[in-house]
Protein backbone atom coordinates (compact mmCIF):
# COMPACT_ATOMS: atom_id res chain seq x y z
CA UNK A 1 0.00 0.00 0.00
CA UNK A 2 1.35 3.43 -0.97
CA UNK A 3 1.78 6.02 1.78
CA UNK A 4 0.32 9.30 0.51
CA UNK A 5 0.79 11.20 3.78
CA UNK A 6 3.41 13.46 2.20
CA UNK A 7 0.76 14.73 -0.20
CA UNK A 8 -1.28 16.05 2.71
CA UNK A 9 1.26 18.85 3.18
CA UNK A 10 0.75 21.66 0.63
CA UNK A 11 3.40 23.97 -0.77
CA UNK A 12 2.08 26.71 1.50
CA UNK A 13 3.14 24.61 4.49
CA UNK A 14 6.70 24.00 3.30
CA UNK A 15 9.65 25.26 5.29
CA UNK A 16 12.04 27.61 3.42
CA UNK A 17 14.55 24.81 2.84
CA UNK A 18 11.93 22.81 0.92
CA UNK A 19 10.48 25.82 -0.86
CA UNK A 20 13.88 26.78 -2.22
CA UNK A 21 14.40 23.36 -3.78
CA UNK A 22 10.97 22.62 -5.22
CA UNK A 23 8.78 25.73 -5.54
CA UNK A 24 7.91 27.19 -8.93
CA UNK A 25 9.30 24.32 -11.05
CA UNK A 26 7.81 23.96 -14.54
CA UNK A 27 8.96 20.72 -16.16
CA UNK A 28 8.80 20.07 -19.87
CA UNK A 29 7.52 16.81 -21.33
CA UNK A 30 11.07 15.45 -20.94
CA UNK A 31 10.66 15.38 -17.16
CA UNK A 32 14.07 16.91 -16.39
CA UNK A 33 15.28 16.92 -12.77
CA UNK A 34 17.03 20.28 -12.88
CA UNK A 35 15.15 23.31 -14.13
CA UNK A 36 15.50 23.83 -17.88
CA UNK A 37 17.24 26.86 -19.36
CA UNK A 38 15.02 28.34 -22.06
CA UNK A 39 17.56 30.30 -24.09
CA UNK A 40 15.13 31.81 -26.55
CA UNK A 41 14.17 35.32 -27.56
CA UNK A 42 10.69 34.56 -28.82
CA UNK A 43 8.03 31.88 -29.02
CA UNK A 44 6.06 30.14 -31.79
CA UNK A 45 2.24 30.17 -32.00
CA UNK A 46 -0.03 27.47 -33.37
CA UNK A 47 -2.01 30.01 -35.38
CA UNK A 48 -2.45 33.71 -36.06
CA UNK A 49 -5.52 33.60 -33.84
CA UNK A 50 -3.46 32.10 -31.00
CA UNK A 51 -0.86 34.86 -31.35
CA UNK A 52 -3.57 37.51 -31.22
CA UNK A 53 -5.16 35.93 -28.15
CA UNK A 54 -1.84 35.70 -26.35
CA UNK A 55 -0.98 39.35 -27.02
CA UNK A 56 -4.43 40.35 -25.80
CA UNK A 57 -3.84 38.38 -22.61
CA UNK A 58 -6.77 36.12 -23.38
CA UNK A 59 -4.56 33.03 -23.64
CA UNK A 60 -1.75 32.17 -21.21
CA UNK A 61 1.76 31.80 -22.52
CA UNK A 62 4.96 33.62 -23.37
CA UNK A 63 5.44 36.08 -26.22
CA UNK A 64 8.93 37.57 -25.84
CA UNK A 65 11.73 36.93 -23.35
CA UNK A 66 12.12 40.63 -22.58
CA UNK A 67 8.62 40.45 -21.06
CA UNK A 68 8.72 36.97 -19.56
CA UNK A 69 10.56 33.69 -19.98
CA UNK A 70 9.89 30.20 -18.54
CA UNK A 71 13.21 29.97 -16.66
CA UNK A 72 12.91 33.53 -15.35
CA UNK A 73 9.32 32.80 -14.38
CA UNK A 74 10.46 29.85 -12.27
CA UNK A 75 12.91 32.10 -10.41
CA UNK A 76 10.21 34.72 -9.83
CA UNK A 77 7.76 32.10 -8.53
CA UNK A 78 10.33 30.67 -6.16
CA UNK A 79 11.21 34.11 -4.81
CA UNK A 80 7.50 34.87 -4.27
CA UNK A 81 7.07 31.63 -2.34
CA UNK A 82 10.06 32.48 -0.13
CA UNK A 83 9.18 36.14 0.41
CA UNK A 84 5.42 35.71 0.77
CA UNK A 85 4.75 38.03 -2.18
CA UNK A 86 2.04 37.79 -4.82
CA UNK A 87 4.17 38.89 -7.76
CA UNK A 88 7.81 39.45 -8.70
CA UNK A 89 9.78 40.77 -11.64
CA UNK A 90 13.37 39.59 -12.03
CA UNK A 91 15.88 42.03 -13.46
CA UNK A 92 19.39 42.16 -14.83
CA UNK A 93 21.00 43.55 -11.66
CA UNK A 94 20.22 44.78 -8.18
CA UNK A 95 20.44 48.39 -9.31
CA UNK A 96 18.03 47.70 -12.17
CA UNK A 97 15.61 46.38 -9.56
CA UNK A 98 16.05 49.38 -7.25
CA UNK A 99 15.73 51.91 -10.07
CA UNK A 100 12.62 50.25 -11.48
CA UNK A 101 10.94 49.97 -8.08
CA UNK A 102 11.53 53.66 -7.36
CA UNK A 103 10.93 55.29 -10.73
CA UNK A 104 7.78 53.34 -11.56
CA UNK A 105 6.22 54.57 -8.31
CA UNK A 106 6.56 58.32 -8.77
CA UNK A 107 6.22 61.13 -11.30
CA UNK A 108 7.33 64.75 -11.67
CA UNK A 109 6.11 66.78 -8.72
CA UNK A 110 6.21 63.90 -6.25
CA UNK A 111 8.43 63.73 -3.18
CA UNK A 112 10.51 60.79 -1.90
CA UNK A 113 11.89 60.31 1.61
CA UNK A 114 14.84 57.92 1.91
CA UNK A 115 17.18 56.76 4.63
CA UNK A 116 20.51 58.49 4.10
CA UNK A 117 22.49 55.30 4.72
CA UNK A 118 22.23 53.87 1.21
CA UNK A 119 24.56 52.05 -1.13
CA UNK A 120 26.35 54.64 -3.28
CA UNK A 121 24.43 53.90 -6.49
CA UNK A 122 21.09 53.88 -4.65
CA UNK A 123 21.89 57.26 -3.15
CA UNK A 124 22.79 58.58 -6.62
CA UNK A 125 19.39 57.50 -7.96
CA UNK A 126 17.62 59.30 -5.11
CA UNK A 127 19.81 62.40 -4.88
CA UNK A 128 20.83 62.96 -8.50
CA UNK A 129 18.70 61.05 -11.00
CA UNK A 130 15.23 61.60 -9.57
CA UNK A 131 15.55 65.40 -9.28
CA UNK A 132 16.46 65.53 -12.99
CA UNK A 133 12.91 64.35 -13.66
CA UNK A 134 11.25 66.74 -11.24
CA UNK A 135 11.02 64.33 -8.31
CA UNK A 136 12.04 65.88 -4.99
CA UNK A 137 13.99 63.86 -2.44
CA UNK A 138 14.83 64.21 1.24
CA UNK A 139 17.39 62.07 3.08
CA UNK A 140 16.89 61.30 6.76
CA UNK A 141 18.54 59.34 9.54
CA UNK A 142 16.72 56.09 8.91
CA UNK A 143 17.04 54.94 12.53
CA UNK A 144 15.05 57.93 13.83
CA UNK A 145 11.32 57.69 13.16
CA UNK A 146 10.87 61.35 14.10
CA UNK A 147 13.00 62.36 11.11
CA UNK A 148 10.80 60.30 8.78
CA UNK A 149 7.75 62.07 10.20
CA UNK A 150 9.30 65.52 9.91
CA UNK A 151 10.28 64.97 6.28
CA UNK A 152 6.74 64.24 5.08
CA UNK A 153 5.26 66.80 2.68
CA UNK A 154 1.84 67.00 1.02
CA UNK A 155 3.39 65.51 -2.15
CA UNK A 156 5.29 62.67 -0.43
CA UNK A 157 4.51 59.41 -2.23
CA UNK A 158 7.37 57.06 -1.48
CA UNK A 159 9.67 55.95 1.34
CA UNK A 160 12.87 54.01 0.66
CA UNK A 161 15.32 52.38 3.05
CA UNK A 162 17.96 49.71 3.47
CA UNK A 163 17.96 47.71 6.68
CA UNK A 164 20.51 46.68 7.79
CA UNK A 165 22.40 49.38 5.93
CA UNK A 166 25.55 49.25 3.85
CA UNK A 167 28.13 49.24 5.40
CA UNK A 168 27.42 50.21 9.02
CA UNK A 169 24.54 47.75 9.60
CA UNK A 170 22.18 50.39 10.95
CA UNK A 171 18.66 49.02 11.41
CA UNK A 172 15.44 50.92 10.71
CA UNK A 173 12.05 50.20 12.25
CA UNK A 174 10.34 48.87 9.11
CA UNK A 175 6.91 48.53 10.70
CA UNK A 176 6.97 52.13 11.99
CA UNK A 177 8.02 53.58 8.62
CA UNK A 178 5.41 51.43 6.85
CA UNK A 179 2.73 52.83 9.15
CA UNK A 180 3.76 56.37 8.21
CA UNK A 181 3.50 55.46 4.54
CA UNK A 182 0.03 54.03 5.08
CA UNK A 183 -1.09 57.19 6.88
CA UNK A 184 -0.36 59.32 3.81
CA UNK A 185 -1.36 56.75 1.19
CA UNK A 186 2.26 56.22 0.14
CA UNK A 187 4.45 53.15 -0.24
CA UNK A 188 7.54 51.84 1.48
CA UNK A 189 10.25 50.16 -0.60
CA UNK A 190 12.78 48.12 1.39
CA UNK A 191 16.17 46.95 0.14
CA UNK A 192 16.50 43.70 2.10
CA UNK A 193 19.85 42.51 0.72
CA UNK A 194 21.83 42.49 3.96
CA UNK A 195 19.19 40.57 5.92
CA UNK A 196 18.27 38.12 3.15
CA UNK A 197 14.67 36.84 2.98
CA UNK A 198 15.61 34.23 5.58
CA UNK A 199 16.46 36.65 8.42
CA UNK A 200 13.90 39.41 7.77
CA UNK A 201 10.48 39.59 6.06
CA UNK A 202 9.72 43.23 5.17
CA UNK A 203 6.31 42.47 3.66
CA UNK A 204 5.21 40.82 6.90
CA UNK A 205 6.36 43.95 8.73
CA UNK A 206 4.17 46.15 6.53
CA UNK A 207 6.49 47.16 3.68
CA UNK A 208 4.82 47.39 0.29
CA UNK A 209 7.73 46.54 -2.01
CA UNK A 210 10.94 44.54 -1.44
CA UNK A 211 14.01 44.64 -3.66
CA UNK A 212 17.10 42.43 -3.82
CA UNK A 213 20.39 42.38 -5.56
CA UNK A 214 20.28 38.66 -6.34
CA UNK A 215 23.97 39.04 -7.20
CA UNK A 216 24.66 38.80 -3.49
CA UNK A 217 23.41 35.97 -1.24
CA UNK A 218 20.89 34.55 -3.70
CA UNK A 219 23.56 33.62 -6.21
CA UNK A 220 26.05 33.56 -3.36
CA UNK A 221 28.93 32.18 -5.35
CA UNK A 222 30.24 35.12 -7.36
CA UNK A 223 28.89 33.90 -10.70
CA UNK A 224 26.33 36.30 -12.12
CA UNK A 225 24.31 39.49 -11.75
CA UNK A 226 20.62 39.68 -11.01
CA UNK A 227 17.91 41.56 -9.16
CA UNK A 228 14.27 41.12 -8.20
CA UNK A 229 11.33 43.30 -7.14
CA UNK A 230 8.49 41.75 -5.12
CA UNK A 231 5.11 43.14 -4.13
CA UNK A 232 1.37 42.56 -4.43
CA UNK A 233 -0.19 41.83 -7.82
CA UNK A 234 -2.12 45.11 -7.99
CA UNK A 235 1.02 47.25 -7.60
CA UNK A 236 3.01 45.17 -10.08
CA UNK A 237 0.20 45.33 -12.66
CA UNK A 238 -0.51 49.04 -12.22
CA UNK A 239 2.97 50.45 -11.67
CA UNK A 240 5.85 48.09 -12.38
CA UNK A 241 4.71 46.01 -15.35
CA UNK A 242 4.65 48.71 -18.04
CA UNK A 243 7.90 50.24 -16.79
CA UNK A 244 9.54 46.82 -16.88
CA UNK A 245 8.07 45.87 -20.26
CA UNK A 246 9.08 49.04 -22.07
CA UNK A 247 12.46 49.89 -20.50
CA UNK A 248 13.89 46.36 -20.76
CA UNK A 249 15.84 45.60 -17.55
CA UNK A 250 14.98 41.90 -17.92
CA UNK A 251 17.07 39.08 -16.48
CA UNK A 252 18.71 36.62 -18.86
CA UNK A 253 17.41 33.01 -18.73
CA UNK A 254 20.89 31.69 -18.02
CA UNK A 255 21.33 34.01 -15.02
CA UNK A 256 17.84 33.05 -13.82
CA UNK A 257 18.84 29.38 -13.91
CA UNK A 258 22.06 30.16 -12.01
CA UNK A 259 20.05 32.02 -9.37
CA UNK A 260 17.61 29.10 -9.07
CA UNK A 261 20.57 26.86 -8.29
CA UNK A 262 21.79 29.42 -5.74
CA UNK A 263 18.43 29.46 -3.99
CA UNK A 264 18.65 25.72 -3.37
CA UNK A 265 21.60 26.19 -1.00
CA UNK A 266 20.69 29.63 0.39
CA UNK A 267 19.54 28.39 3.84
CA UNK A 268 22.66 26.28 4.29
CA UNK A 269 24.97 29.12 3.34
CA UNK A 270 23.22 31.85 5.34
CA UNK A 271 23.11 29.67 8.46
CA UNK A 272 26.85 29.00 8.29
CA UNK A 273 27.70 32.60 7.39
CA UNK A 274 25.58 34.05 10.18
CA UNK A 275 26.98 31.68 12.79
CA UNK A 276 30.56 32.53 11.82
CA UNK A 277 29.80 36.26 11.58
CA UNK A 278 28.51 36.28 15.15
CA UNK A 279 31.63 34.50 16.39
CA UNK A 280 33.89 36.90 14.49
CA UNK A 281 32.02 39.94 15.81
CA UNK A 282 32.47 38.72 19.39
CA UNK A 283 36.17 38.06 18.79
CA UNK A 284 36.75 41.51 17.26
CA UNK A 285 34.87 43.28 20.04
CA UNK A 286 37.50 42.05 22.53
CA UNK A 287 40.54 42.86 20.38
CA UNK A 288 42.69 45.84 21.30
CA UNK A 289 43.33 46.93 17.69
CA UNK A 290 39.61 47.21 16.89
CA UNK A 291 38.02 50.52 17.83
CA UNK A 292 34.41 49.56 17.08
CA UNK A 293 32.30 46.57 16.00
CA UNK A 294 28.73 46.78 14.73
CA UNK A 295 26.78 43.54 14.39
CA UNK A 296 22.98 43.13 14.56
CA UNK A 297 23.24 39.99 16.67
CA UNK A 298 25.08 41.70 19.55
CA UNK A 299 23.37 43.40 22.52
CA UNK A 300 25.52 46.52 22.01
CA UNK A 301 24.09 47.15 18.52
CA UNK A 302 22.63 50.72 18.43
CA UNK A 303 19.17 49.40 17.48
CA UNK A 304 19.30 46.07 19.35
CA UNK A 305 15.65 46.34 20.41
CA UNK A 306 14.47 46.74 16.80
CA UNK A 307 16.73 43.89 15.67
CA UNK A 308 15.11 41.63 18.26
CA UNK A 309 11.62 42.56 17.00
CA UNK A 310 12.05 42.25 13.26
CA UNK A 311 14.99 39.95 12.52
CA UNK A 312 15.34 36.23 13.20
CA UNK A 313 19.15 36.29 13.09
CA UNK A 314 22.09 38.65 13.04
CA UNK A 315 23.67 39.05 9.62
CA UNK A 316 26.29 37.55 7.37
CA UNK A 317 28.17 40.86 7.57
CA UNK A 318 30.23 42.57 10.23
CA UNK A 319 31.21 46.25 10.30
CA UNK A 320 34.47 47.00 12.09
CA UNK A 321 36.66 50.02 12.72
CA UNK A 322 40.39 49.38 12.82
CA UNK A 323 42.27 51.68 15.19
CA UNK A 324 44.79 53.83 13.33
CA UNK A 325 42.69 54.86 10.32
CA UNK A 326 43.32 54.13 6.66
CA UNK A 327 46.94 52.99 6.94
CA UNK A 328 46.07 50.43 9.62
CA UNK A 329 42.97 49.28 7.74
CA UNK A 330 44.99 48.80 4.55
CA UNK A 331 47.78 46.97 6.40
CA UNK A 332 45.22 44.65 7.98
CA UNK A 333 43.55 43.91 4.65
CA UNK A 334 46.87 43.29 2.93
CA UNK A 335 47.90 40.82 5.64
CA UNK A 336 44.79 38.65 5.22
CA UNK A 337 45.22 35.38 3.35
CA UNK A 338 41.98 33.40 3.58
CA UNK A 339 39.70 36.43 3.44
CA UNK A 340 39.84 38.13 0.05
CA UNK A 341 39.68 41.82 -0.83
CA UNK A 342 36.62 42.56 -2.95
CA UNK A 343 33.75 45.02 -3.20
CA UNK A 344 31.16 42.22 -3.45
CA UNK A 345 29.29 40.61 -0.54
CA UNK A 346 27.13 37.60 0.24
CA UNK A 347 29.60 35.24 -1.42
CA UNK A 348 30.58 31.74 -0.32
CA UNK A 349 34.07 33.21 0.06
CA UNK A 350 34.73 35.70 2.86
CA UNK A 351 35.32 39.17 1.41
CA UNK A 352 36.49 42.43 2.98
CA UNK A 353 35.94 45.95 1.69
CA UNK A 354 37.22 49.42 2.58
CA UNK A 355 34.07 51.48 1.83
CA UNK A 356 35.69 54.93 1.98
CA UNK A 357 37.91 54.14 -1.01
CA UNK A 358 35.58 51.79 -2.93
CA UNK A 359 31.80 51.47 -2.61
CA UNK A 360 31.28 54.87 -0.94
CA UNK A 361 34.20 56.81 -2.38
CA UNK A 362 31.96 59.19 -4.34
CA UNK A 363 30.37 60.56 -1.17
CA UNK A 364 31.83 63.70 0.34
CA UNK A 365 33.95 63.44 3.48
CA UNK A 366 31.08 65.06 5.36
CA UNK A 367 28.52 62.57 4.04
CA UNK A 368 30.71 59.61 4.97
CA UNK A 369 31.28 61.02 8.45
CA UNK A 370 27.52 61.49 8.82
CA UNK A 371 27.03 57.81 8.00
CA UNK A 372 29.76 56.69 10.39
CA UNK A 373 32.12 55.58 7.63
CA UNK A 374 35.63 56.45 8.76
CA UNK A 375 39.04 55.85 7.23
CA UNK A 376 39.40 52.75 9.40
CA UNK A 377 35.94 51.32 8.62
CA UNK A 378 35.84 47.90 6.99
CA UNK A 379 32.92 45.76 5.84
CA UNK A 380 33.46 42.03 6.30
CA UNK A 381 31.18 39.69 4.35
CA UNK A 382 31.54 36.30 6.01
CA UNK A 383 31.61 33.22 3.78
CA UNK A 384 31.03 29.53 4.38
CA UNK A 385 34.58 28.71 5.46
CA UNK A 386 35.03 27.29 8.96
CA UNK A 387 34.81 30.01 11.58
CA UNK A 388 38.01 28.86 13.27
CA UNK A 389 39.99 29.40 10.05
CA UNK A 390 38.52 32.86 9.54
CA UNK A 391 39.26 33.96 13.11
CA UNK A 392 42.82 32.62 12.79
CA UNK A 393 43.30 34.63 9.58
CA UNK A 394 41.96 37.79 11.22
CA UNK A 395 44.04 37.32 14.36
CA UNK A 396 47.23 36.79 12.37
CA UNK A 397 46.52 39.78 10.09
CA UNK A 398 45.84 42.08 13.05
CA UNK A 399 49.12 41.02 14.63
CA UNK A 400 50.98 41.61 11.37
CA UNK A 401 49.36 45.00 10.89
Amino acid sequence: MTDNSENDRSENDWKPQTTLVHSGVQRSHFGETSEAIYLTQGFVYDSAEAAEARFKGEEPGFVYSRYANPTVDMFERRMCALEGAEEARAMASGMAAVTAALLCSVKAGDHVVAGRALFGSCRWVVETLMPRYGIEATLVDGSKIEEWKAAIRPNTKLFFLESPTNPTLEVADIAAVANLANEIGGRLVVDNVFATPLLQKPLELGAHVVVYSATKHIDGQGRCLGGVVLSDKEWVDEHLQDFFRHTGPSLSPFNAWTLLKGLETLPLRVRQQTESAGRIADFLAEHGKIARVIYPGRPDHPQADIVARQMTGGSTLVCLEVAGGKSSAFAFQNALRTIKLSNNLGDAKSLITHPATTTHKNLTDEARAELGIGDGTLRLSVGIEHGDDLIADIERALAAA
